[in-house]
């Protein structure tokens, strides 16, 4: 009998399990989820969860899952070995069987090294993460929060609604240049001096104090910043540790061709795990955004369950972000020949970038360009000429 394991039940594993029975997969599905929650949306984590009424927005109900997608679901099951001879997955020391398998593991919350276990100290990256900091961040709290990246520019807009005062570190001289490019970063900067966030870049965290509990960070220039709260926001790592060893290829993600199939056959990645080659762009890439992780979830099991109609993943990643009272969005790749601002400017209220590579479009950062950015995104897609995106916008 045809069995499909999924292994991760968030958004891309989730997806995956949609897209196989929409494709009319008919063979048995098992769901495992390392948590004990039902699959839930992260991005709001860091944003409306803790701001709001910290009630998580799950994707499906129990019932949805087991009934409706007839799933075999086991959360609080974490995978702990692959065997790509036998085609099994180890869940504990449960064997199960597949036939077909997508790896939606998801990453894990990066840290620092040498940091002492203290009361006040977070990472966020689960259900569980978001809890505990909205219970630890009160108004009047002195929050500083290392990383100024998606999740720690998210936070500070979000600890700053709960009436914290805010200091964000940053070891490079700029946030978000990896994402949208030396050029405009300042962009993004611009954002959190504008809000009131004291954004201090160009300086690392050498040590956090405290007996119990977190009183102070130290930094490299020789300052200390007084704390109750100190968040470590600095990226996430690709989940894998429990395939070490499987010969499934590794190198910072589950490595995949252009369909996602990893290098063991009939095993394929899906989400913040998978690297794989991305023929729209000739670059391999690991993206960690969260249309990425539906879109691939999709693809994979559809490819997964009938690899003979195999199709590539030729997605243009997008990312969006909240930051303050400002839409941030970014589509395709920031490593261009030409940065072109098209509309607005640094330090405005809206912004337009176009990014060129050779005569192509390749890439456009927004700020309160809902609408636009996504329809330039449709053209990236369609390798549209860089001429022609020009007068796109211009009309």
């Amino acid at each position: 009998m045809a069995r499909l394991v999924v292994v991760g039940a968030s958004l891309a594993g989730l997806r995956a399990v949609e897209s196989a029975r929409r494709a009319g997969f008919t063979g048995a599905i098992t769901l495992l989820g390392a948590e004990e929650h039902l699959p839930y949306d992260r991005p709001p984590l860091s944003k409306e969860f803790l701001t709001g009424d910290g009630t998580p927005k799950q994707f499906r109900t129990e019932d949805a899952l087991r009934t409706d997608l007839d799933v075999d679901l086991r959360l609080g099951t974490p995978a702990t070995g692959l065997d790509p001879e036998q085609r099994v997955i180890l869940a504990g020391d449960d064997p199960v069987p597949y036939t077909a398998a997508v790896l939606a593991t998801g990453a894990t919350a990066r840290t620092l090294p040498g940091l002492p276990a203290l009361s006040g100290l977070h990472t966020l990256r689960t259900l569980d993460d978001a809890r505990a900091l909205r219970t630890a961040i009160q108004p009047g709290s002195r929050v500083v929060i290392v990383g100024a990246g998606f999740i720690g520019s998210e936070l500070a807009c979000s600890a700053r609604r709960m009436g914290a005062e805010v200091t964000l570190v940053e070891a490079a001289h700029v946030p978000f240049a990896a994402a949208v490019g030396d050029e405009l970063a300042p962009a993004i900067a611009a954002l959190h001096t504008r809000h009131g966030t004291d954004l201090r870049c160009g300086v690392t965290v050498t040590g956090i104090d405290g007996d119990d509990r977190v009183r102070a960070v130290r930094l490299g220039d020789g300052s200390t910043l007084p704390a109750d709260v100190a968040i470590v926001g600095v990226g996430a790592a690709p989940a894998i540790d429990w395939l070490r060893g499987s010969g499934v290829k590794l190198d910072d993600g589950v490595v995949c061709d252009e369909t996602l199939q990893s290098s063991a056959p009939g095993v394929y990645a899906a989400g913040d795990v998978a690297r794989w080659f991305n023929p729209l762009f000739g670059e391999t890439m690991r993206l960690e955004h969260w249309t990425s992780a539906a879109e691939q979830g999709g693809l994979a099991a559809r490819n997964a369950t009938d690899p003979a109609q195999a199709t590539p993943c030729t997605l243009v990643p997008y990312f969006w972000s909240d930051l303050y009272d400002s839409r941030v969005q970014f589509v395709g790749v920031p490593t261009a020949d030409e940065v072109r601002v098209v509309a607005g400017g640094v330090g405005e209220d809206t912004l337009l970038a176009l990014y060129r590579r050779d005569d192509r479009l390749i890439g456009a950062l927004g700020v309160e360009q809902r609408r636009l950015v996504m329809r330039l995104r449709a053209q990236i897609g369609k390798r549209v000429s860089w001429n022609d995106a020009l007068e796109a916008v211009a009309g």
